[in-house]
């Protein structure tokens, strides 16, 4: 059994297929909240900080979230949704924290299915769940993107950089890469020091960048310091597309 909190028919706004038609499954759920990022809500009248997804993320809104508990009926789902679109576009499995769900029978039968398909499956993962490929070979035909949080997230290192789980990931995936959520006070500081201790552990993966941002003004604040960051340091500007199109629009 696993949670979905939305599925929807988009582009790609992030990373290096930004730009790609992409069917999305975002999970409800995670293992981190992230509260540096700051994005403001209110749960029963408390403010509350976290990621631009606040609402896959904490717990509080599960009542919201639609209980997946066999894989058939969202197969067929997914097989009515393809055909609307006419092909099969890629897949996003996004969050929240998808990767809590990889041992999950329901879960796995998904996938199974997908990648049987012969779909793109691109993972959005914190990176810090480690994945026996042996035990759960199909992931091995699955693309992940690393975004692994950084000090401005709000979370300890210890608890986002988990070293074995992102080697496994590099290993035995069929492609992984590098993507980081930063902002100008993190590139004044910071930044480059952290991403170079990431490096350390995966230096072979290309590095995106891109900036915080949960609406089109916070990005405008913080986009031209990642842009010259990506410049100075040749890395991969990442945009977020769906931001600047839909700005604070779920399900896009």
């Amino acid at each position: 059994m696993f949670y979905l909190t939305e599925q929807f028919f988009s582009i790609q706004g992030e990373g290096k297929y930004a730009g790609v038609p992409s069917y999305f499954l975002r999970t409800g759920g995670c293992n981190l909240s992230c509260p540096g990022f700051g994005a403001v809500y209110e749960v029963d009248g408390e403010v509350r900080y976290g990621c631009d997804t606040y609402f896959a993320v904490d717990s509080a809104y599960a009542r919201q979230w639609m209980k997946v508990d066999e894989s058939a009926a969202l197969i067929e789902k997914l097989q009515q949704e393809f055909k609307k679109i006419g092909y099969n576009p890629d897949v996003v499995i996004t969050g929240g924290e998808p990767l809590m769900y990889h041992s999950d029978k329901t879960f796995y039968e998904m996938i199974s299915w997908l990648v049987a398909e012969g779909i793109q499956i691109t993972f959005e993962t914190n990176g810090t769940i480690e994945i026996d490929f042996d035990k759960y070979p199909v992931y091995r035909k699955c693309i992940f993107a690393l975004s692994l949080k950084l000090a401005n997230s709000g979370e300890p290192v210890e608890k986002r950089i988990v070293p074995q789980a992102l080697k496994n990931l590099q290993s035995y995936s069929k492609e992984t890469f590098l993507k980081f959520t930063i902002d100008k006070k993190l590139v004044e500081t910071t930044a480059i020091d952290e991403i170079n201790a990431v490096r350390e552990i995966l230096p072979e993966l290309e590095v995106f960048c891109m900036p915080v941002g949960e609406s089109r003004d916070t990005i405008w604040r913080n986009d031209r310091a990642v842009f010259e960051f990506c410049m100075q340091h040749n890395f991969r500007y990442s945009d977020r597309l769906h931001i600047r199109v839909f700005d604070t629009t779920q399900g896009v």
